[in-house]
């Protein structure tokens, strides 16, 4: 039998992943990246997947379901949105997440975080979430609230793994080794809670626009990366006393 790509990777590009149980013993604060319906409602816009598509329907549960017990546990939950100015654009995707429209609001799963005491939301102008957290003055929204809640752990969920998920978790690793988010220490990347897009190969090259981006396989390059700089890689996330 001939093996999938996505099989031969993970035979040869293992990530090893664990459960991870989450306790009052550490502080530990909750990251959610662009679960936004312009990357995860359907028909939402020019990124927003076409039709239902599991993986991204798995992430939007498992980030609710974590979400809701982090709030019902009064721990920080920080949830990037991404927003763009209409006349700005985000190179090399076409328009997408414009400023005040649906398309940059949390989907319809995670709305109720906008009135929650635990939740901070930032929306966002870049892939990275860690720029896309500066101010003017030089300051980092996400680096004040580590600071202020004291956070040793993050969990971060969302979309997309292998772009701002990613990018998110490098620079942080990146900040961390510097010195720059004391207290903090580890990063846990919730593979479940974890979604990207779906461009199979046979689909682009049918159309000369498009960059294959095979949905499994670029998941799993975007785990593999993120463990590779330092991140821990959970299977399963559960919550002890």
């Amino acid at each position: 039998m001939v093996s999938s790509p996505v099989d031969l990777l993970r035979e040869h590009l293992p990530v090893e992943q664990e459960s991870v149980v989450l306790s009052g013993d550490v502080k530990t604060g909750l990251v959610l990246v662009d679960v936004v319906n312009g990357f995860c409602t359907v028909g939402a816009g020019n990124l927003a997947p076409r039709q239902p598509d599991k993986q991204i329907q798995e992430m939007v549960d498992e980030s609710e379901r974590v979400a809701r017990v982090f709030c019902e546990k009064n721990w920080p939950v920080f949830a990037f949105l991404d927003s763009h100015h209409p006349d700005v654009p985000e190179h090399p995707y076409p328009p997408h997440c414009i400023i005040g429209t649906d398309e940059a609001k949390l989907v319809p799963a995670l709305e109720w975080l906008e009135n929650d005491p635990n939740a901070t939301l930032r929306p966002k102008d870049c892939i990275d979430g860690f720029l896309g957290s500066m101010e003017k003055d030089g300051s980092n929204v996400f680096v004040d609230w580590v600071k202020s809640n004291q956070i040793q752990v993050i969990l971060v969920v969302g979309i997309c793994t292998d772009i701002c998920i990613l990018d998110f978790v490098c620079s942080t690793m990146s900040a961390r080794n510097r010195g720059l988010l004391a207290p903090l220490e580890g990063v846990i990347v919730y593979s479940r809670a974890c979604a990207t897009f779906d461009i199979p190969v046979d689909v682009a090259k049918e159309d000369k626009d498009l960059t294959a981006h095979p949905q499994d396989l670029m998941h799993h390059v975007g785990l593999y990366i993120a463990k590779g700089r330092g991140a821990k890689v959970a299977s399963e996330v559960s919550f002890g006393a």
